[in-house]
């Protein structure tokens, strides 16, 4: 990360509600540039940082490192807090409980941005905390926890909201903070584009490997694209055209992706610039034993397919996949997977 430039007078206090890899990434760098920032979150990850500190680093060398008695950290929003923004980072399937506690706690009109997975988290966000002014966010890095108090972002990108008069002073705040934020008329293509590349979690997460090992096998590389594949046609289908998150057209993409290894390494050597340490977000849900995200990825495309009286099949069997693997654990090698895919 770009060394974080400290703000003479930061425009407002910021409020974490979702103290994971995301929310303590982003969180983290706003407050090591000067704007007061409460993490709330869960007990595990409270203590790490409790214990700590927050450290910050990413694939170009950066590093941040906050000492723990300057981080003001909760397991509820705090009685009174009045933050000018907060940043929604918890797990899709905890939306509505927090979003609730939000609305309880927070003044009406609280901007909130949701930097969470998926389409519906918004929408779910404002309905149940309706006087909340909640604005869709898309977060194009991969961020993995190295240990505890410890987050590295593994992947390039900028942030990006819906676009609003209320967010708009908050610009350069990120963007000095190293965490630069890009705001669309619409996120809704960007959302599903980057919804696509997200496919690619659960065959990562299924596959026990490291994010740059696992693209690096073209058969792990054969079940992302035919999960890409699947959606676009869905989503032709429905009339939406996803914007281009990657180093290539979604359209493309896929094409990409099934390349022999020797090509692809060449083809893809943007696509590929993710370090060692880089995986997905559910590969740590699978580790820890927490449901996953599936619902809000593959779910998704499932569920637009039933609006169009079409089918997802494969999306809907990686959706079952990743619900039933708590029972049996496993470790799945590509030929497997594209078996269960009908590949």
């Amino acid at each position: 990360m770009a060394q974080a430039e400290v703000l003479d007078r930061p425009p407002g206090e910021v409020l974490v509600m979702g103290a994971g890899t995301i929310g303590c990434f982003v969180g983290g760098s706003l407050a090591a540039a000067g704007v007061p920032v409460t993490f709330v979150g869960r007990p595990r990850v409270l203590q790490g940082l409790a214990e700590h500190g927050l450290a910050l680093t990413d694939l170009e060398g950066g590093t941040h490192r906050l000492p723990a008695a300057s981080l003001r950290l909760s397991e509820q929003v705090p009685v009174g807090a009045v933050p000018a923004l907060v940043l929604l980072c918890v797990k899709s399937g905890a939306t509505a409980d927090a979003a609730a506690e939000l609305a309880f706690a927070l003044p009406a009109g609280t901007l909130v941005v949701s930097l969470q997975n998926g389409i519906s988290n918004c929408a779910a966000a404002s309905r149940v905390g309706p006087t909340l002014q909640v604005l869709p966010g898309m977060v194009p890095y991969n961020v993995a926890e190295i240990g505890p108090g410890a987050f590295h972002r593994g992947t390039a990108g900028r942030l990006a909201a819906q676009d609003d008069a209320a967010l708009r002073p908050w610009l350069p705040v990120f963007e000095r903070a190293g965490v630069p934020l890009d705001l669309y008329p619409d996120l809704l293509p960007v959302q599903w584009g980057k919804l696509l590349l997200n496919l690619n979690n659960p065959v990562n997460a299924l596959s026990g490997l490291p994010l740059r090992d696992e693209l690096l096998q073209r058969g792990y590389r054969r079940c992302f694209a035919a999960l890409i594949d699947e959606a676009l046609g869905v989503l032709g289908s429905a009339g939406i055209a996803p914007a281009q998150v990657a180093a290539v057209p979604a359209q493309r993409l896929s094409t990409v992706l099934r390349l022999p290894d020797w090509l692809f390494r060449i083809v893809a050597a943007r696509m590929l610039r993710i370090d060692t340490k880089a995986r997905s977000s559910m590969a740590d849900d699978l580790a820890l034993g927490r449901r996953t995200e599936i619902d809000a990825l593959s779910g998704e495309v499932v569920r637009l397919a039933q609006d169009q009286d079409l089918e997802a099949p494969r999306n809907a069997r990686m959706f079952a996949l990743l619900e039933e693997w708590p029972a049996q654990p496993r470790r799945w090698t590509a030929r497997q997977l594209q078996e269960a895919l009908g590949l």
